[in-house]
């Protein structure tokens, strides 16, 4: 069943007519709550403007106002000459807090589960070492996992850490706890912040193949280094897949004071 022959002409009128919000967010947040909880399913044909105007008894203008703000968040995308579809919403992770994936996920009703692809000693690379303030190719423990949410993948994470961190991680249960959250409710490490640097890029055959998605397709490149006080801790890459995920930061805006 496609979204058209979802919309409820009496239902929603009653909504919108017995409330004082504007119509236009009336529709907008009807349309996203349906978007979002699967009503309306990813891919699937939106109603038409005259059958929207029809079950909501407002204006073309009210509803192409509506459906402009969907489309700017990302919920729906217009085809030339076919009208309004529902696209695939994207789970997010507020960058204001420093908080581990399954953290992020879980207020929010995701389902998250880790799959371990390697744990090993390897040397560091002049980057890892850096980042770890530790001597050029000393030894660190490098963990590679495949994040799921809700059952799909999204990201494959390398991860490196100091060896007497690694090594404990090695026992620890990775696929159904954020490493952050062993970090400091079992090992005692007050996590305090990270230095978080983003970047896009296309995904090479192995990401591709672990994410199921085409090679050159879209990532997110999380550089990302997290410390306890002033000890740098966890260094890792984490590549999250375009379509399906995207992180969030807001910006106050300050003014200087002149004497």
């Amino acid at each position: 069943m496609n979204a058209i022959s979802k919309l409820s002409p009496a239902a929603d009128a009653k909504v919108v007519a017995m409330s004082s919000v504007p119509m236009h967010a009336q529709i907008r947040e009807i349309i996203r709550r349906r978007v979002l909880d699967g009503t309306y399913a990813p891919h699937s044909q939106m109603p038409s403007e005259s059958q929207m105007m029809e079950a909501f008894a407002v204006s073309r203008i009210t509803v192409r106002q509506a459906l402009g703000d969907l489309q700017k968040e990302g919920l729906i995308f217009k085809v030339a000459g076919k009208g309004s579809f529902v696209a695939k919403p994207k789970a997010f992770q507020n960058l204001s807090r420093l908080q581990g994936f399954g953290e992020a996920m879980a207020p929010a009703g995701y389902e998250t589960f880790s799959q371990v692809l390697s744990m090993r000693r390897v040397p560091a690379t002049e980057v890892v070492a850096q980042r770890l303030q530790l001597k050029p190719r000393a030894k660190v423990f490098e963990i590679q996992r495949l994040r799921y949410l809700n059952r799909e993948p999204i990201s494959v994470d390398h991860s490196y850490f100091p060896l007497e961190i690694g090594e404990r991680l090695r026992r620890a249960d990775l696929p159904r706890r954020d490493i952050f959250v062993i970090l400091e409710n079992d090992y005692g490490l007050p996590l305090t912040h990270a230095d978080v640097q983003i970047e896009a890029i296309s995904a090479d055959e192995d990401l591709a193949r672990h994410l199921r998605i085409d090679e050159a397709s879209p990532l997110l490149r999380i550089e990302r280094l997290t410390f306890a006080g002033e000890r740098p801790v966890d260094f890792e890459y984490l590549y999250y897949r375009g379509d399906a995920f995207q992180y969030r930061l807001r910006i106050e805006r300050t003014e200087e004071r002149r004497a």
